[in-house]
């Protein structure tokens, strides 16, 4: 006969396996690399930059890069990429960059929740995150 103790022992023991590998298999991509939160949702080919789509970068990368990745290629499990179709011109206007960040976004495209507003920024970095966006979106295929 198994004690208390032992079967109390036993389940702990099972939690703790099966707790260690789901962490393993979800810290893992189905192509065996390892699941970073830095890694890209897409890749982005960077072409050359015009002095305004520079300061866009700049701009881009204090204010909006630790959600939506280097490049605005999207961080898994943080943001959306914005070199996605979804955002072309026709779709998601420049406006709708100025908006998002004056005002935040309810989630409604991706399941990354809601954008909060960037705090302190201002509408002519907007302007340059706008053109580098843009450029990028170009430069991959997105008009």
């Amino acid at each position: 006969m198994i004690g208390n103790k032992s079967v109390s022992r036993m389940l702990a023991a099972f939690g703790l396996a099966a707790f260690l590998g789901v962490a393993i298999y979800y810290s893992y991509w189905p192509d065996g690399e390892p699941r970073i939160a830095e890694r890209p949702l897409v890749e982005v080919s960077v072409p050359p930059l015009a002095p305004i789509q520079k300061q866009g970068r700049t701009a881009f990368e204090e204010n909006c890069a630790a959600c939506h990745g280097e490049n605005a290629a999207g961080r898994d499990g943080s943001g959306p990429p914005l070199i996605h179709r979804i955002y072309e011109p026709n779709h998601h206007g420049d406006q709708a960059f100025f908006l998002a960040a004056k005002n935040g976004v309810r989630q409604h495209h991706w399941r990354f929740g809601d954008m909060p507003p960037v705090d302190g920024i201002e509408d002519k970095e907007i302007e340059h995150i706008v053109a580098y966006v843009r450029r990028l979106q170009k430069a991959n295929g997105i008009n």
